[in-house]
């Protein structure tokens, strides 16, 4: 739904080169050759506060991230706030100072910023609007677009976590986990793949509609088909039980600091090493490949020896993650 919204509102309106790419953040070259990723990302999420996290680190590396994947490295962001009346400072005050830790992990400065309240009633205590703009280095080309037949699909860690941990976080499912989300910049890690091999095709956060959306955007943006091994990727016991009991399936479920990477074969190996060597990709694995058949599609061998179409999330299963 939220495609159909952009395709049929959004993009017949302010269509131009860079949005209509489709990618996590627009590329514009300047008038002297450089270019610059920009991004920019609202955050509504609901609790405030969560295991492993809160509205503030999630809204830097957020956008952080949404600027990394095209391969740019990340320097500036804005900030915008929207304030319920009668939101305690004590609350503000957290979230901001875990924004400016987020940040200075990150290696990016917030130099800009704007704040609005609202009446008591119309916001959930805050909602954050966050800019970013970073630098792409001159001879890096990354984008959905660029999916190759015979790329190797690498995922950085196990998923499902953030999804799972703002659930339980809400307190109306009846039981406890020791589950916590994954938000983290990614940033440093991109950097440091780049810095090792330019064969890298496409980078991508799953973030809403998890790693089955974000891997149908991809074959979709590169007309190819991408074939995952069910057995290869890697969950959390915790979150596959709690999707279990739930009814979800981990494919779907958001993630906020975790990477795909798509790269030629012959460099598959140094993707890994340099995730293996980053605090956020020490489980990162190989999970399939991309084949030039069937186009726009994606699917999982299981564990049973069967093949099934994985589409798109219909709906969304988890509201207000992000």
């Amino acid at each position: 739904m939220s495609h159909d919204l952009i395709k049929k509102i959004f993009l017949p309106r302010f269509a131009n080169t860079a949005l209509s790419v489709g990618d996590d953040a627009g590329v514009i070259s300047l008038p002297g050759g450089e270019r610059l990723a920009v991004s920019t990302d609202s955050h509504v999420v609901w609790p405030l506060f969560f295991p492993g996290g809160d509205i503030g680190r999630l809204a830097v590396c957020g956008t952080v991230n949404d600027v990394a994947v095209m391969g740019a490295r990340p320097l500036y962001l804005t900030a915008g706030f929207i304030l319920e009346e009668g939101l305690d400072f004590s609350i503000l005050k957290s979230i901001v100072e875990s924004m400016q830790k987020a940040a200075m992990e990150a290696g990016v400065e917030i130099i800009s910023g704007d704040t609005k309240v609202v009446q008591k009633g119309k916001a959930d205590g805050i909602y954050i609007n966050t800019a970013g703009v970073g630098l792409i280095p001159g001879d890096v080309d990354i984008s959905g677009r660029n999916a190759k037949s015979g790329d190797r699909v690498i995922l950085s860690g196990p998923i499902g976590d953030h999804g799972i941990a703002v659930l339980v976080a809400r307190g109306e499912l009846g039981f406890f986990s020791d589950i916590t989300s994954d938000v983290a910049p990614l940033n440093h890690m991109v950097s440091s793949i780049l810095e090792r091999t330019r064969n890298v095709h496409v980078f991508r956060d799953p973030t809403r509609g998890g790693l089955a959306t974000t891997l149908n955007e991809i074959a979709q943006q590169s007309q190819v088909g991408i074939v995952i091994h069910e057995p290869t990727i890697p969950v959390n016991p915790s979150t596959a039980a709690a999707c279990e009991i739930l009814g979800f399936d981990p494919l779907y479920v958001a993630n906020e600091g975790k990477l795909i990477c798509i790269v030629a074969p012959q460099d598959a190996k140094t993707v890994l090493d340099v995730m293996h060597e980053s605090p956020y990709g020490e489980q990162a694995v190989v999970i399939g490949e991309v084949v030039e058949n069937p186009k726009n599609r994606v699917l999982e061998k299981t564990s049973f020896g069967s093949t099934r179409v994985v589409d798109v999330l219909a709906g969304e299963m988890l509201p207000r993650i992000c």
